[in-house]
């Protein structure tokens, strides 16, 4: 059983509930943190081809190639993390977004717009009304479609002066070129409703077929993470106007494959790479002043540089509502909400180390499509001992060094289904001592907890942190309650589960609403309803249909990420 392999499962760790079963990390984080709720954009994808351009595959990047039932099957080359994010930059630079009227012809738009130049790849989805992603195959044709747009005149209205991307078309008059009859379909790209997903995990045909479903119908798709990368791009404009040549990277969930629809999109603003820019920096007898203002501390230099970013996005920057400064956190940010791709937002600065974690996740979740014993995944240290020179990272005095090329880590020979994965994770954490020991993910190992945290999983990187230090006492028993609930209910399920059968079982069986299915563990012991363990895992659903998102004012709860 798991519980009697310790050292196997902290290989697992990194990830979590994905590592052990990605569907269902995918669907509910895990119940030791809040769902963070944010508008689901509905789109439906447009692909129009042209020389010298290659249109990536849906969902290439954010869930790679593999089979789900073995760790031997055919690897293919994969990008590094560094790769992925600087084509996708590349790409959203060619690309605009357009507010386009209810009533849009989509030959004529297309035809209108291609005067400018050939597009490769386009898109329509629902935010707060309908939008367009337009990506051309030359970054001029941007210019050219800019200098073609009309800018409101003082006598009609007060306008602030910014060159955007961020473009609104309206319609003159109905006879206008790119008017008619609507021929743009909205299909909705949000994930299934609670019904839709009881069915199809009711009939699959095993456990391991519901967790590929489950995986698929919650991924981000390609078109989320092209707006996830052009939602970047527009903040990077604005950004530049103080810092030339900074870049704003997006991390976190939305690229390191484990994020799901509707899940926030964390942005890190990167001025390092404008100290890169010059090669002969440090010759020479001149110093730029207005580059240079010493502060008492680099922290105070980050929430200066947040704070000006923040009054630019709340006074100028297009479709950026519900601007907040909360610059005396540990890790201080800015979080508003883009109208136009529907996503709630958080912009860090001087945050390297969340940018070298989620490739580390990158690299965990491009590895294989499950987890276990024998070790599926490397430890953090044994990555960091086959790590070249080229791979080398010290950021802030920390080592966050590991190998960086996917394609130099050996496969696992592991061969465990996903059901036996999922059913001893929910066992070996049902009955982890949480009470004194906590988890290091850099050793793959358990070791005695520092302080009295309810949940200790030491950060990889600043290991003095823990990564859960805000998982309260009440958020982790609620967890332990529902692994056993889990383990048990899983453990009475008939192996030859009827394919054909509308009970619902397996994955389904835990996703059970009030008062309905199998009686729980805790039920046995304690007479309580197993509702109140799975309604969790219901809410984490709902949260991303239409009726729960997030309003204009960008107000939402905020959860604690682990």
């Amino acid at each position: 059983m798991l519980a009697q392999k310790p050292a196997d499962l902290w290989r697992l760790l990194p990830a979590a509930v994905t590592m052990a079963a990605r569907g269902v990390g995918l669907l509910t984080r895990l119940p030791l943190c809040s769902q963070r709720r944010s508008r689901v954009p509905h789109s439906i994808s447009r692909h129009l081809s042209c020389p010298g351009t290659r249109v990536a595959s849906v969902g290439s990047e954010e869930q790679p190639s593999g089979g789900a039932e073995t760790g031997t099957e055919d690897k293919t080359l994969q990008k590094k993390f560094s790769e992925v994010q600087k084509e996708r930059r590349e790409q959203a630079q060619r690309t605009v977004l357009i507010h386009c009227p209810n009533n849009i012809n989509e030959k004529k738009f297309l035809k209108y717009l291609s005067q400018h130049g050939s597009i490769s790849n386009h898109f329509f989805y629902e935010s707060f009304g309908l939008y367009a992603v337009v990506e051309f195959c030359q970054k001029d044709s941007i210019n050219s479609l800019q200098n073609g747009t009309h800018t409101p005149t003082q006598s009609t209205e007060a306008a602030i002066p910014f060159k955007s991307r961020f473009l609104n078309l309206k319609l003159k008059n109905p006879s206008n070129q790119v008017s008619g009859q609507s021929f743009v379909q909205a299909d909705s790209q949000s994930p299934p409703s609670s019904k839709k997903l009881f069915e199809l995990l009711s009939y699959a045909e095993s456990i391991d077929a519901q967790l590929t479903a489950l995986l698929k119908a919650f991924q981000l798709t390609e078109e989320n993470v092209r707006l996830r990368h052009l939602t970047c791009s527009l903040i990077e404009d604005i950004a530049a106007a103080y810092f030339p040549s900074c870049v704003v990277w997006p991390f976190g969930s939305s690229v390191n494959t484990f994020g799901k629809l509707g899940c926030d999109l964390d942005m890190f603003l990167d001025l390092d790479e404008t100290g890169n820019l010059s090669d002969h920096k440090n010759t020479g007898n001149f110093l730029m002043e207005f580059q240079v203002k010493n502060v008492p501390s680099e922290r105070v230099a980050t929430q200066k540089i947040l704070s000006v970013i923040g009054e630019c996005l709340d006074n100028f920057g297009p479709g950026c509502v519900g601007v907040q400064k909360i610059l005396n956190a540990r890790c201080p940010l800015v979080r508003f909400s883009h109208q136009g791709s529907g996503f709630q937002c958080d912009l860090t600065a001087n945050n390297s180390i969340a940018l070298k974690s989620s490739e580390l996740l990158y690299i965990y979740g491009s590895l294989d499509s499950r987890r276990r014993s024998p070790p599926i995944l490397p430890t953090l240290d044994s990555l960091k001992s086959m790590a070249d020179a080229e791979d080398r990272c010290i950021l802030e005095g920390n080592n966050c060094t590991f190998i960086q090329d996917i394609n130099k880590i050996k496969p696992s020979g592991n061969t465990e289904t996903l059901e036996l994965l999922l059913k001893e994770f929910f066992e070996y954490f049902g009955n982890f001592a949480f009470n004194k020991n906590s988890i290091n993910i850099r050793q793959g190992r358990e070791q005695n907890k520092p302080d009295s945290s309810p949940l200790y999983i030491q950060n990889p990187f600043e290991t003095s942190l823990n990564i859960s230090k805000n998982v309260s006492q009440n958020q982790l028993q609620k967890f332990v309650e529902l692994a056993r609930d889990s383990a048990w209910i899983l453990e009475q399920e008939k192996k030859d589960q009827p394919s054909s059968s509308s009970h619902p079982w397996g994955l389904a069986a835990l996703l059970l609403p009030p008062g309905a299915g199998q009686t729980s563990l805790s039920r046995k012991k304690k007479k309580k309803p197993m509702s109140e363990k799975v309604k969790g895992l219901l809410a984490s659903i709902k949260s991303n249909s239409p009726d729960r998102s997030t309003d204009a004012s960008g107000k939402r709860a905020v959860s604690t990420q682990a």
